[in-house]
């Protein structure tokens, strides 16, 4: 009896999942966070959802993951009876097709995932959301499925001296005693997922779209001067993406904030992109590592994926397809025509290496890899514009997106507009494209080469078919890609020329030349002045190794320098300097509790993975550290968190 019972319970939960979005239309969501503590990781609200009943049902529900609390009021009545299972608030009513309704729910829960409670150095509290992947059910009453489509407007109150942003426009900021309250309005509608909000301290700047959308570039007070680097071109992407794609942007405004330990690179999140803040460089970090990319391709989902949503995971390509083949275009803006081919070729021979492990994916399959639905969607869109042409590509591209507008779209919506703008048949080419595991490498090769001399030039010189020539490519005009491909086939053919080519070259010169001949010392040493923290980590390292003579000084030349975001260059030197018998052999215990200061939990998750590496190397990880590696193994952050794992493991 207890298995049937179970049975029919499961029965049921699957009905009424089944038919929510056929018989239930949510519209409106007003949104009250009045509860986030930050000491508990808690956050108690109140939400006010408008929906229409479409036909006639006797219950409705709400996504609701672990909560602790939750209350409901159905047509501002008294409180309503409702069922809760652990996943979902289910209200049973006699609900009538065509009739509106409105559900008050008021809740508490300790959310596991999607609202993260995040402390930055200088005891800074930050708290941001990640709700891609169905997650924002984890601290809010909501609907999962990307298909419900809905208006929210937020009200978040957090401690004064704080900020809130949210998606929309801010309409109202009311200063209390001890809070301050945010009022932010959306005009349009959108999926759960993309509903975001961070509380942080931040200083921002704005400028104005050629359109004029406000870009609200928000940054940690202490990193005024590397704004400019780390949101260079973004006004300009933002007026070419407007041009190109043809649509006005179809938010109120455009907000980007960077936040502390963040899970990717960057979450589309309508109209407010969150992004990992180790991408907030300095103009000489910009040639390591810089925004550029994920920031084009962000601002690019705010029409594929956050206007127009793919209706399942088998069209997900339709989002990062989309998102990656227009940031692409942004770089062949801002890093010139050769780069955006070179960013092709790249990806085609990941994509073919993926085949041929055995490994290629369909990119109509909702279980494809990442590689494919980013680089194979973009690959699709270029090919696609190759086959009928750019005017019939665009108009396309407008077509479909104002037919579908604030709403969900599968592959067949967009290739049914690329036909009739074409005038095409375009079966042959999705079979292809869209519906083998096979990467085409020879037809990307070829178009590759049609279009760009650069890509012949690059295919054309190799060390390893004819050494002989090396020298001679290397001292020629031909682009920095093909000597550093040069170089990491034969390093011992550099000569002491090559040090003049730029700073690409001069990276791949300290990456892969790492037995330094004493004839070219003099011009290794100098990339330690290098406008690259990459480059001069490398160089740091094999001049150490190679000349011990020389420790002392490379030392002591390098011992102020930080480095990246990751503080690359300053692990590496504690690292050396505590392990340089000679070096100033009085701070040794100081540089040795420096290392292990950056095991601790306010620090990045890149400081603390390397930091327990380099310890690990020279076996000083002390009980403190190791107390540090044990709390990284329950890391909200994947990375961090299978790394410690792997490292208490081994």
């Amino acid at each position: 009896m207890k298995n049937s019972l179970f049975i029919l319970s499961c029965c049921f939960c699957l009905s009424i999942l089944a038919q929510q979005s056929h018989d239930v239309d949510f519209l409106k969501a007003k949104v009250d966070i009045f509860g986030l503590n930050f000491e508990d990781s808690q956050v108690a609200g109140q939400i006010e959802y408008e929906f229409l009943i479409k036909n006639d049902v006797d219950s409705i529900y709400l996504d609701a993951k672990n909560f602790t609390h939750s209350e409901v009021m159905l047509n501002n009545g008294g409180t309503h009876e409702h069922e809760y299972n652990g996943k979902h608030i289910i209200i049973r009513d006699d609900f009538k097709a065509n009739s509106s309704h409105k559900l008050m729910i008021s809740w508490i829960t300790t959310p596991k995932k999607a609202l993260y409670f995040v402390e930055r150095p200088n005891k800074q509290q930050q708290i941001w959301t990640q709700g891609q992947g169905k997650y924002t059910s984890n601290w809010m009453p909501s609907i999962d499925d990307m298909n419900e489509k809905i208006e929210f407007d937020l009200s978040i109150s957090y401690k004064n001296g704080y900020d809130v942003i949210a998606n929309g426009q801010l309409v109202e900021k009311e200063v209390g005693r001890k809070n301050t309250r945010w009022d932010f309005n959306m005009n349009q509608p959108m999926a759960s997922y993309l509903l975001a909000f961070v509380v942080g301290k931040f200083d921002k700047k704005i400028e104005y779209s050629n359109s004029g959308i406000p870009l609200e570039m928000y940054y940690y007070p202490e990193d005024s001067t590397k704004f400019e680097p780390t949101y260079r071109y973004s006004k300009k992407m933002f007026d070419f993406l407007e041009n190109q794609i043809g649509i006005p942007y179809p938010w109120q405004n455009y907000k980007q904030v960077p936040v502390h330990d963040f899970l990717y690179a960057g979450m589309e999140n309508t109209s407010l992109t969150i992004f990992s803040d180790r991408y907030v460089v300095d103009s000489i970090g910009f040639n390591d590592f810089n925004y550029v990319n994920v920031n084009a391709h962000e601002l690019a989902h705010q029409w594929f994926g956050n206007m127009v949503t793919a209706t399942s995971g088998t069209h997900h390509w339709l989002q990062e397809g989309f998102a990656t083949y227009y940031a692409l275009l942004v770089e062949k803006q801002a890093f010139g025509v050769d780069y955006f081919y070179w960013k092709l070729y790249e990806s085609a021979q990941q994509l073919y290496i993926q085949e041929q492990m055995g490994q290629g994916t369909r990119l109509l399959d909702p279980n494809s890899s990442s590689l494919t639905f980013y680089q194979k969607g973009a690959w699709t869109l270029f090919m696609l514009n190759e086959l009928i042409g750019e005017t019939a590509f665009k108009e396309a591209i407008q077509n479909y997106l104002n037919a579908n507008a604030f709403k969900n779209v599968n592959t067949s919506h967009f290739i049914k507009e690329a036909e009739k703008a074409s005038g095409r048949d375009l079966s042959e080419f999705t079979k292809v494209w869209l519906e083998t595991t096979d990467f085409p490498i020879d037809r990307a090769l070829d178009a590759l080469k049609l279009n760009s001399v650069f890509i012949q030039e690059y295919l054309m010189v190799d060390c390893e078919v004819d050494s002989s020539k090396c020298d001679d490519y290397l001292l020629s005009g031909i682009s920095d890609e093909a000597k550093v491909k040069l170089i990491a086939q034969n390093p011992k053919k550099i000569n002491a020329e090559v040090f003049k080519s730029s700073y690409k070259v001069r990276q791949a010169i300290a990456e892969n030349l790492r037995e330094i001949p004493e004839t070219l010392k003099q011009e290794y040493e100098a990339l330690l002045l290098d406008k690259s923290y990459i480059t001069i980590e490398n160089a740091l390292f094999n001049l150490w190794n190679n000349f011990p003579k020389d420790r002392m000084r490379y030392l002591s030349q390098t011992k102020s320098l930080i480095g990246l975001n990751n503080k690359n260059i300053r692990l590496l030197w504690l690292l050396l300097a505590s392990i340089t018998t000679e070096y100033d052999k009085d701070s040794k215990v100081k540089f040795i509790e420096e290392l292990r200061g950056y095991t601790g939990p306010k620090h990045n998750f890149e400081i603390r993975m390397t930091a327990f590496q380099y310890l690990k190397m020279i076996d000083e990880c002390n009980f403190h550290c190791l107390e540090n590696l044990e709390q990284a193994k329950g890391h909200f952050n994947w990375q961090l968190s299978k790394f410690a794992k792997n490292l208490i493991k081994n």
